[in-house]
């Protein structure tokens, strides 16, 4: 018999083909792979994270999966249990929200956070790429002193020029809102 919570989720047994997999059947095989079930509240939460494809609050995806969906509790347990695998990834507002983001095997995305607006940039590829390479540095460096299980977090805090002199109060939990930071980079002096 089938546990309630299973689902027999069409998209959960899709067998890949000639094809590139979806996110979707990236993360269902993450699940298979760490031995845990691919159940209804799983399925509507990853679903959640994928189409937002932002970093965004528990409550934010609470709100956008409904009451009915699945209570708040089941997804902080289930956010945690994707965290464990590394199918999601953690961020931070400067008011010190968390919020998460799918990863699927691409590499890390870093942004930068308006401290005024709360919005969310991702930082343009060539950045991402070299702040990438210097973080594996530390890591190895670190890996060569003994430790084990190293991971960093990385997020970028200003006042954007967009913001202009708005206030510096970080507003409430307001949903995050995302642009691209272009490939203009400051000079190094």
């Amino acid at each position: 018999m089938i546990a309630s919570t299973q689902t027999n989720h069409p998209l959960a047994t899709v067998k890949p083909s000639g094809r590139s997999p979806s996110a979707v059947e990236i993360s269902c095989n993450k699940l298979r792979a760490a031995g845990l079930r691919i159940t209804q509240p799983r399925m509507a939460i990853l679903g959640a994270l994928i189409k937002r494809g932002e970093p965004v609050s528990i409550d934010t995806i609470h709100e956008d999966l409904g009451a009915k969906a699945c209570d708040v509790v089941t997804i902080y347990r289930c956010i945690a249990a994707f965290e464990a695998i590394g199918l999601v990834r953690r961020a931070f507002l400067i008011n010190g929200t968390t919020l998460y983001q799918i990863a699927l095997g691409e590499p890390a995305r870093y942004h930068a956070v308006c401290k005024a607006t709360n919005r969310i940039e991702e930082l343009d590829p060539e950045t991402s790429a070299e702040l990438r390479r210097s973080l594996l540095v530390v890591e190895e460096s670190l890996r060569a002193k003994g430790y084990s299980d190293v991971g960093h977090i990385v997020e970028f805090f200003g006042v954007a020029p967009a913001a202009g002199h708005a206030s510096q109060e970080v507003p409430a939990l307001t949903p995050p809102q995302r642009q691209g930071i272009g490939a203009e980079r400051p000079a190094v002096s």
